[in-house]
C-alpha cells in the first residue's frame, strides 16, 4: 500500500464531491465514496517515515481558495473520471514545501513530483470502458466548484488511518 499526504476541502465541497460519488453509484459506477473522504493527494510514497510528520506540521499553512474545474479522465485501459483542481501560485508552493519534507522517502511516484504533479480529487476509479460515458453523464456540470482548502492530514493505506497535521 502506500502512504499519503492529502490536503481536505471545506464542508460544502466535500458535500458535494460525496453527492457526485452518489450520482456515480446510482449510474453503477463504483466510487471511493465507501472508504474515502474527499481529498486532493499532495505527496505519496510507499512508506512516511513517521519522524516527519513534526516537518510537515510546521509548514505555513492558512485555508485558501481553490476552483475545481470540470472532468478530467486519467488513463486508458483503467481510466480515473476526477475533478482537476486549477492550480494556484498558493496551491503549486504548499506541495512543493510538502514534497520536500518527503523527498527522501522510498517508493514515491514520478507524477507527483513538483512540475509533473496534476492537482485533483478523484471521483472513480478503474473505470471499464463503457462505463465512461455513464460516468461523465452522471457528473458533467457547466461550472467550476469553489471550494477551500481546509487542513492537511497523513493517510496510512496500510493501516486505513488518518490524523490531522494542519488544521
Amino acid at each position: 500500500m502506500v502512504q499519503s499526504v492529502e490536503l481536505l476541502v471545506d464542508d460544502a465541497a466535500e458535500d458535494e464531491i460525496r453527492r457526485q460519488w452518489r450520482l456515480l453509484a446510482e449510474a453503477g459506477v463504483p466510487s471511493p465514496a465507501a472508504h474515502h473522504r474527499p481529498h486532493i493527494t499532495v505527496a505519496v510514497a510507499r512508506q512516511i517515515w513517521p519522524h516527519l510528520d513534526q516537518s510537515l506540521a510546521a509548514q505555513e499553512f492558512h485555508p485558501f481558495p481553490i476552483r475545481l474545474g470540470g472532468l478530467l479522465i486519467f488513463g486508458a485501459r483503467h481510466p480515473i473520471l476526477v475533478r482537476p483542481v486549477v492550480p494556484t501560485d498558493t496551491l503549486l508552493d504548499l506541495q512543493r514545501r510538502i514534497f520536500t519534507v518527503i523527498a527522501h522517502c522510498p517508493g514515491i511516484p514520478a507524477n507527483v513530483r513538483p512540475d509533473t504533479w496534476t492537482p485533483h480529487i478523484t471521483l472513480a476509479r478503474r473505470l471499464k470502458p463503457h462505463q465512461l460515458a455513464e460516468a461523465v453523464h452522471a457528473v458533467a456540470t457547466d461550472r467550476d466548484l469553489p471550494a477551500t482548502v481546509v487542513g492537511i492530514r497523513r493517510w496510512d493505506g496500510d493501516q486505513r488511518q488518518e490524523w490531522p497535521i494542519s488544521r
